[in-house]
């Protein structure tokens, strides 16, 4: 059994080692974030469907993908070669994936998961950003208000799922009634005036990514998408621990 991941754009961010394992499989189930990008999958393989359907099936977002983690190991557990492809990176926030693969090695069966283009991917070169330059930190955004988070204001901060915060079923529209919370948590280290970005990576080639620059204060009524992500620039300089500086040879003892 193999996980892929497609990529954020349609067709053209499939790695040749994902295209051979979908080649390969007897079967391949997938999960796609549109109908067109659905179709695309469907027409890659004889033998390809769609999982995307259990969405519908009911219950908490838990329970639906423990459903899709069942309908990927049913078939590797019959002898079948199986391919499943998921949106975006098959392992960042995609737990089928994840669970599919722990079900069919508890059971002896082989199975791997290959690297994919991801949003974060997508949203470093988009933004034209670098978690080198100031470090990263990169929280679901119902997490980040639940278990209060720690912030660092001298480093970025990434919340994923921004636009369905506190949803635990399917959800296919933004939720904005939660947005006000997720401000005032930010406002009290940032200020209501800092300016962040809401995301949302382009899935089409000829399309542009959504990127809406607005103010903290502002963030309970900006644009979003179900799939959208918000990014909160630095707004202090690192601190710098003098000791450790010298220790490293980066300054001259005082």
């Amino acid at each position: 059994m193999t996980v892929v991941g497609t990529g954020i754009r349609l067709a053209t961010q499939l790695t040749p080692e994902a295209r051979a394992a979908i080649e390969r499989a007897d079967e391949l189930l997938h999960v796609a974030a549109d109908p067109l990008a659905s179709a695309w999958l469907d027409g890659l393989h004889d033998n390809g469907r769609s999982l995307t359907p259990l969405y519908e099936s009911g219950g908490a977002r838990t329970e639906i993908y423990s459903r899709m983690a069942d309908e990927i190991v049913a078939p590797a557990r019959a002898g079948r070669r199986v391919c499943a492809a998921f949106y975006g990176n098959a392992g960042v926030f995609s737990r089928p994936g994840h669970t599919a693969i722990r079900r069919a090695r508890a059971e002896g069966i082989p199975a791997r998961m290959l690297p994919a283009v991801s949003a974060q991917d997508c949203l470093v070169a988009d933004l034209g950003v670098d978690p080198g330059d100031h470090g990263w930190l990169s929280y679901e955004a119902t997490d980040f208000l639940l278990h209060r988070r720690p912030i660092d204001a001298a480093c970025a901060l990434v919340l994923w799922q921004i636009g369905v915060v506190g949803e635990t079923g399917a959800v296919t529209d933004p939720q904005y009634r939660h947005l006000d919370l997720v401000a005032e948590r930010l406002a009290a280290v940032y200020g209501t005036d800092h300016e962040v970005v809401v995301y949302e990576a382009s899935p089409y080639p000829v399309a542009s990514a959504m990127v809406e620059r607005v103010r903290v204060a502002d963030l309970p009524s900006a644009p979003m998408a179900p799939l959208a992500t918000l990014y909160v620039p630095p707004a202090t300089a690192p601190s710098v621990d003098g000791e450790v500086a010298v220790r490293l040879g980066l300054a001259a003892p005082s």
